[in-house]
């Protein structure tokens, strides 16, 4: 089984904001440069600040009637899927049906799984429950469910998303099981910290898992969020790159940097994301790691040199 790709190419981005002038100059700079999407990550501790995603996107969401927005990827295993099931839908609601759900398991921070009384060790098999019992709420129909982690009776969510049965389920993850998820249960898949190579063999396995499953996928969505610095050279990207990450991570990040971002001139770039494109990917989420006085910029320098080499 092939997966169904769509031929179309949509560049996005993710970068916070602190307040809402900045929110409302991102989006109409977003527009400009001729960006179809704005992604949010999330925690709920992390080494730096970061505001609550669902949130922040109903606020980007009133200052355009074009730009999909998208999380990527929302911890779905540390909230309830009724409350999660009941913020989306009105989220949906409010941006028109211009909103991808990208969900992760995390696990990478696990003060946050204490903070929310859920065990690290149970995330996948929370996810995999969560999943079904959210497209049954985003049917409008009254949902009885007694799972492991969840139970309730006859809940009805109105009103409905505004996407026919909620917004597409991309999850995110690159470990056998993560795979496997994606394959069985989502409607797409984000990735981050892989490389071409691994990107492709991922979707092959994707796409056995759901053969095995025996779904009938009428699109599915691939994206990948990668980290970028825009730089006179390589060298000089990844020194940036590393430093940034190493301080977001509280790691040493240098290898990483190397391995799996997308470092140099432009061309060096826009290199780097074709590959990815012959990969199977299709929605590109760029993650500057550049001084953040220089996010901004770098932004617009790969909307305005990078992507007119990708063709």
């Amino acid at each position: 089984m092939d997966l169904p790709l769509s031929p179309a190419r949509r560049y996005g981005f993710s970068l916070s904001f602190p307040c809402i002038d900045d929110g409302r100059a991102l989006v109409a700079q977003a527009e400009t440069d001729g960006w179809d999407s704005i992604w949010l990550s999330d925690h709920i501790e992390f080494t730096e600040p970061m505001l609550e995603p669902l949130v922040q996107l109903a606020h980007l969401g009133a200052f355009s009637t074009r730009l999909r927005f998208g999380t990527a990827v929302y911890l779905l295993p540390l909230r309830h899927p009724v409350h999660v099931a009941k913020q989306v839908a009105t989220l949906d609601r409010l941006l028109g049906g211009r909103f991808d759900f990208g969900v992760g398991v995390g696990g990478e921070f696990h003060n946050e799984f204490t903070a929310c009384g859920v065990s690290v060790h149970e995330r996948g098999a929370r996810m995999d429950e969560a999943l079904p019992l959210l497209r049954k709420l985003w049917s409008g129909e009254p949902v009885h469910h007694e799972g492991r982690f969840y139970s309730q009776r006859e809940t009805r969510l109105l009103p409905a998303p505004r996407q026919a049965g909620g917004p597409p389920i991309l999850t995110g993850g690159r470990s056998e099981p993560a795979l496997r998820r994606a394959g069985r249960l989502a409607d797409g898949w984000i990735s981050y910290v892989v490389t071409p190579e691994q990107y492709r063999d991922a979707l092959a396995k994707i796409a056995a898992e759901a053969e095995r499953a025996r779904r009938h996928i009428a699109h599915f969505h691939t994206g990948h969020l990668i980290f970028l610095a825009l730089g006179a050279s390589r060298e000089a990207a990844l020194e940036q790159a590393a430093a940034t990450l190493s301080q977001r991570y509280a790691m040493d990040f240098r290898r990483g940097a190397e391995r799996y971002a997308a470092l140099g001139t432009p061309a060096d770039v826009a290199a780097q994301v074709a590959a990815f494109h012959r990969a199977g990917m299709r929605d590109l989420i760029i993650d500057v790691v550049a001084r953040p006085e220089e996010r901004e910029e770098q932004l617009a320098r790969f909307a305005r040199e990078v992507r007119p080499l990708l063709g």
